[in-house]
């Protein structure tokens, strides 16, 4: 897919105040600091488009971008870590879980976990709070170039190691790099086959 158009459309507090459209979406969220707004300036080819900060937990609100007028990317609140207090920690988890559960044009929802990292319990919880709810998603790990070819491959071996513990199929997986653009055709490449 080649992204000609990707426009900022609105940000929302509530699930109520997100667009109303028959076009399908695709969402992204992750822990704070996993490169996500990185990831998403990288796959619209458009710098600034998410807004990228040096803080952690920015993102607060639900971020619709219209892509080739055909597609809503979606970038949602981080969970787990953020400088907020207990309440705003509750509330952003609230915003996430009814978007998830009730949004009827979310295609799917992409999980971004760090490549450094091995699986990390507040990944592996949200994961699975996803397959519990029948929410279809993806894995996308980030900031690959950080590592070599060898520890990415042991750190990748581990995380789907530890899956399939818990799940029959896997879901699908993206290794991505928003320094190198890795991973950008074959996520844009997914989602053109789920829009068909």
């Amino acid at each position: 897919m080649i992204v000609k158009t990707a426009l900022f459309q609105c940000s929302s507090q509530k699930i109520g105040q997100c667009p109303k459209t028959d076009r399908p979406e695709f969402a992204f969220i992750g822990r704070s600091n996993v490169g996500k707004s990185s990831l998403i300036n990288m796959l619209c080819n458009v710098k600034g488009l998410a807004k990228v900060s040096s803080a952690p937990g920015k993102t607060r609100l639900i971020n619709h971008f219209l892509i080739n007028d055909r597609w809503y990317l979606v970038d949602l609140p981080g969970y787990g870590y953020a400088r907020v207090s207990k309440d705003k920690r509750r509330e952003f988890s609230r915003i996430i879980l009814d978007y998830v559960r009730q949004r009827e044009m979310l295609y799917c929802l992409f999980v971004l976990v760090d490549a450094r990292h091995e699986p990390q319990r507040i990944d592996l919880e949200f994961i699975r709070l996803l397959g519990t709810e029948g929410i279809p998603f993806g894995i996308v790990f980030t900031k690959a170039d950080k590592l070599s070819s060898s520890k990415l491959e042991s750190n990748l071996a581990v995380y789907k190691k530890r899956l399939s513990e818990e799940w029959e199929e896997l879901p699908p997986l993206f290794v991505t790099s928003s320094e190198r653009k890795t991973g950008r055709d074959e996520i844009l490449d997914f989602v053109e086959s789920c829009i068909r």
